[in-house]
């Protein structure tokens, strides 16, 4: 397996343990309902953080998107910032974890009362899982790079299923993967509903051509946080960037191009549709800086985190 989310092996994963709905368990003993709104009808937002030295970076970023889908899909969360935080820390701490850390956190709607899609139906609170592991991104995907695979799967449009959302109902981007890992890609670059590039499967797309940074509007793209990042890493330095719509005849033309996400941060693209990136060079130029000015700012956050 390559791609975006390959980690090291870590065994401390076998026995770390998972908070659901306030209450510590070993993994291989921590349960759900059958009944519950995300596993019958994918009801329901997650989130997912990184944990550097103690900090769990950009957490206020990744907190307002987690509230902002739960007001999307109508789910009054029955717990405040600093409680779930709370359960959060105490996962970590019984855990013992400092470092290099995933945090998955997912709320689902409920126990429904029968397999239903009705919410009127749910007969319970949210559920609250916290999954933290030890995971540090391999170094390999950076070396290496990724090879991307145009999916015939379209993003969402905002009338239907906006794809700013963060929410259980993923099956479209795992076909659009599957496509991919068919034809020997290690991710999907998936187009908007008028043919123009959008994102990838589980990661953000950019691409660099003439010195600047391209990347889709947003309009039918995931709101990732690392993306953002990018975007105000690139103002920040003085390096031109562009949100606006762009094809393939541009992404096939682009002097480099990369993908982004929490968990792997900066990840250069070698290849997109059997067309090479850059000569096959990992990482370009631009892409190398930016992976430093991301690191920039996630040092900042560790600073401003343990101050």
């Amino acid at each position: 397996m390559h791609g975006t989310h390959n980690a090291i092996t870590d065994p401390r994963n076998e026995t770390i343990q998972v908070m659901v709905n306030g209450e510590l368990s070993l993994r291989n003993e921590a349960k759900i309902s059958v009944f519950d709104s995300g596993y019958l009808v994918g009801d329901g937002v997650w989130e997912a953080l990184r944990l550097h030295q103690g900090v769990l970076v950009f957490l206020k970023e990744h907190f307002n998107r987690l509230w902002q889908g739960a007001a999307t899909i109508g789910m009054e969360l029955p717990f405040t910032r600093e409680m779930l935080l709370k359960d959060i820390q105490k996962t970590l701490e019984a855990n013992k974890m400092q470092d290099h850390v995933h945090v998955r956190v997912m709320v689902t709607r409920g126990i429904k009362k029968t397999p239903s899609q009705d919410p009127r139906l749910t007969i319970s609170g949210p559920n609250v899982v916290i999954i933290a592991e030890h995971k540090k991104a391999s170094p390999d995907s950076k070396e290496k790079g990724v090879k991307l695979f145009t999916s015939t799967i379209r993003r969402g449009s905002p009338d239907y299923l906006d794809p700013r959302l963060n929410c259980h109902s993923k099956l479209h981007e795992v076909q659009a993967l599957i496509q991919a890992l068919q034809a020997g890609a290690d991710e999907a670059l998936m187009l908007d509903i008028n043919g123009f590039v959008s994102t990838c499967n589980a990661t953000n797309f950019f691409m660099v051509k003439d010195g600047q940074v391209w990347t889709s509007t947003g309009q039918y793209c995931m709101n990732g946080i690392t993306r953002g990042k990018v975007i105000q890493a690139c103002h920040r330095s003085g390096i031109p960037c562009r949100q606006k719509n762009f094809s393939l005849f541009d992404v096939y033309g682009a002097d480099e191009a990369f993908v982004t996400g929490s968990f792997g941060g900066i990840t250069p693209v070698t290849e997109v549709d059997g067309r090479t990136i850059n000569d096959g060079k990992v990482p370009g130029n631009i892409t190398k800086r930016l992976q430093q000015l991301y690191q920039q700012l996630v040092e900042e956050a560790i600073q401003d985190g343990s101050q």
